[in-house]
């Protein structure tokens, strides 16, 4: 047991954690950060070669950081955003330990304190503390269907945070599933590698990549867009919407869509419900996804036109973006409802269905029905325990790099308002 009682442990090394332990280290908080393999890890180990994060550089600061990025409109690799928390980190000589496993966090009986169990080098170690924040995020545990267990071992299978380009892949047609950022992205990456892509959709939305003359996230922040807050969201099917359709191809990146693919030669179908060895079962919703795709690109831009002419600003009028194009009849989509996948030669599936967080650690009842953590605005039901880095855990920025300052600095605030040590 370590005999000293640390104010705060810190639960992963992200840009959420850092965050947090920024203000704790400039309040003379004694906290410790575990991270269980390195800073900013699944940056590195969860992103495909020609990654890019969506947001432009200037947006993508953490607290007290201004922008060292040598292209401030630019859209950073993984490993460029990964040297930044690295540099960070060291900047502010924040108490990070890597390689260092959270395995247990539970209550000790008849006191406030927690008890942390951790593993170091193969050897456990015991912590107590007076708060916990949990900044170890909601995409560490991959989401594949049961499904995937039917179909034959001669098909190569892998998952969004396994692929690296298409050199590793077997030859033949590719099966991306799923049509969120990360399946558009994938695909993209196949085709200009030419390979023949299938993707099967859902409904998801997207997103032009620049519009009167500023990048999406730009007027998204200007807009007030990403400030909405969670608790003011009535259609609670919101709080689990997939991030857009968009490209980071190229300096600037680019729109994207399905029917844009479908021109470079994408196969669109709708979304797969089942399989067996060799056949992939699909909905006749191919259309509709890519309606709803179009329909979210309008209201976006309607919502920026709005705005424009609400606040007089000046903009120049909407460019020409065959990226953004709409197809009112879904000409792009194909209609049929299964699949062969050995007589369309597709031999590799690539799983871009996401994530979903591995809390086991937390040995208190902190879950719902649905696997994910009980909290308002961050704060557990569990007097001092803490949650940062989630989507919508305050607002709609909450889940994106944006969002973490402003609610890092609630979340300091309220450790040393509250719960915390007298500073």
């Amino acid at each position: 047991m370590n005999a000293s009682i640390l104010d705060v442990i810190v639960v992963g090394a992200g840009h959420a954690g850092l965050s947090i332990s920024y203000h704790l280290k400039k309040h003379n908080v004694n906290h410790i950060v575990f991270e269980k393999s390195k800073i900013g890890d699944s940056w590195n180990n969860q992103r495909w070669d020609s990654f890019k994060l969506n947001t432009p550089n200037k947006w993508n600061l953490l607290p007290g950081q201004e922008c060292i990025f040598s292209d401030s409109e630019g859209l950073c690799s993984a490993s460029e955003f990964v040297a930044f928390l690295e540099g960070y980190a060291a900047k502010f000589q924040l108490p990070v330990v890597e390689n260092c496993e959270v395995i247990s966090i539970e209550s000790i009986p008849e006191s406030k304190l927690f008890f942390v169990t951790v593993s170091e080098n193969g050897s456990t170690k015991n912590f107590r503390c007076n708060q916990v924040v949990v900044a170890s995020g909601a995409q560490n545990k991959k989401n594949i269907p049961s499904f995937a267990r039917n179909i034959s071992s001669e098909i190569f299978q892998i998952h969004t945070s396994e692929y690296r380009n298409v050199s590793s892949l077997p030859h033949g047609a590719v099966l991306v599933v799923g049509s969120a950022q990360s399946g558009i992205q994938i695909a993209e990456d196949l085709i200009c590698e030419g390979r023949k892509v299938f993707i099967s959709t859902s409904q998801v939305g997207r997103v032009p990549r620049r519009y009167r003359g500023k990048d999406i996230v730009d007027w998204l922040v200007i807009t007030g867009f990403y400030d909405q807050l969670t608790i003011d969201v009535a259609d609670k099917q919101i709080l689990t919407m997939k991030q857009p359709q968009i490209s980071t191809v190229g300096v600037r990146g680019h729109s994207s869509s399905l029917q844009a693919l479908a021109k470079n030669g994408a196969v669109i179908l709708g979304k797969m419900g089942n399989a067996n060895a060799l056949m992939i079962f699909i909905k006749p919703d191919a259309a509709a996804n890519v309606k709803f795709a179009d329909e979210s690109s309008m209201k976006v831009k309607g919502m920026i036109n709005q705005y424009i002419q609400k606040t007089q600003l000046y903009a120049p009028p909407p460019e020409e973006d065959s990226g953004d194009a709409y197809d009112e009849t879904a000409d792009c989509v194909s209609p049929v409802t299964s699949i062969n996948l050995a007589e369309n030669n597709i031999t590799t599936i690539i799983w871009t269905t996401g994530f979903t967080g591995d809390y086991s650690y937390l040995k208190f009842p902190v879950l719902n029905d649905n696997g994910m953590v009980i909290h308002h605005n961050g704060i557990s039901d569990i007097n001092g325990l803490y949650f940062l880095g989630l989507p919508w855990l305050r607002k709609r920025k909450s889940g994106i790099i944006l969002g973490i300052e402003e609610d890092a600095k609630l979340v300091a605030e309220l450790i040393l308002s509250h719960y915390g040590p007298k500073i």
